[in-house]
């Protein structure tokens, strides 16, 4: 008697338990677009296709509560055994997912994005930016073909560009000797490539697409006058210098000579776009 009043009771619970997942999900996509945790996760584009699919799911979640309350019907008088009129065949499976899909989002709740960081960009090869960027010889620049070209403005100033706008520049004509001399204000994220010298860093920014699970990094070395333990990875830095082309084995490479060196918080949307 005890297991079949509980198998009636969880099946009387199971579309409340469906409701309230589809609530909760709806209220995190609203709550991460508010907090602007929603920029860590998707690219701007897609903001408003997110926020209405919160607002959609907590319509269809508020809908659903209100078939399942004898508003509007007849309340009739059921023992625990009798059939609930919004069963249906298979929503034991339902129950359950919802069940999951609740403690995902529990999960939304109490944990915060976090942005990816120089670990990351180690284990996407970033590595593989540090000769391509501006390099004249050798590379496989298949990596750099996924930055848009199309957003190259040759009328910005150099020192008005941005380290996305460097890298796309230098999409479009790699000599690095087109550059030498020009002034360089950037910001970025610090990486200890192991390719590059000990008085060197890579200043690095993520690049996002779509949504986080295809950010993909691009950067450039940095020359310092000190030993790079000074910026330590993941350190936030704004970069002020000129261009120069340096030599790393038998490849030429466009790098910053940093004359001046400050270290910045992160920012709210640490990607680009």
């Amino acid at each position: 008697m005890f297991n079949q009043s509980n198998s009636a009771l969880w099946k009387q619970a199971q579309p409340w338990l469906d409701v309230g997942a589809i609530f909760a999900w709806g209220v995190l996509l609203i709550k991460l677009w508010v907090t602007g945790e929603l920029s860590m996760l998707i690219h701007p584009n897609y903001f408003g296709l997110t926020v209405c699919g919160g607002l959609g799911l907590i319509a269809i979640a508020s809908f659903k509560a209100w078939q399942l309350l004898p508003i509007g019907r007849p309340v009739k008088t059921r023992g625990l055994n009798q059939a609930n009129p919004m069963q249906h065949p298979g929503s034991s499976a339902l129950g359950w997912s919802g069940t999951v899909f609740m403690v995902a989002a529990l999960v939304g709740f109490m944990f915060q994005p976090t942005v990816f960081a120089s670990d990351k960009a180690l284990q996407r090869q970033v590595t593989d930016f540090v000769p391509l960027a501006g390099q004249s010889v050798g590379g496989d620049l298949a990596a750099l073909t996924r930055i848009r070209p199309q957003a190259f403005n040759a009328n910005n100033k150099p020192e008005e560009r941005s380290l996305i706008g460097w890298v796309r520049t230098l999409t479009v004509y790699p000599e690095p000797d087109a550059y030498t001399g020009q002034p360089v204000n950037v910001q970025g994220f610090v990486i200890h490539a192991p390719e590059l010298p000990e008085q060197y860093i890579l200043l690095a920014r993520f690049i996002i697409t779509c949504c986080a699970a295809d950010v993909y990094p691009v950067g450039l070395p940095v020359k310092l006058t000190e030993n790079r333990s000074a910026y330590p990875p993941d350190t936030w830095l704004e970069v002020q210098g000129v261009m120069i082309t340096d030599k790393f084995g038998d490849r030429r490479q466009l790098t910053i000579q940093a004359n001046s060196i400050t270290p910045i918080p992160k920012p709210k949307n640490p990607y680009d776009s």
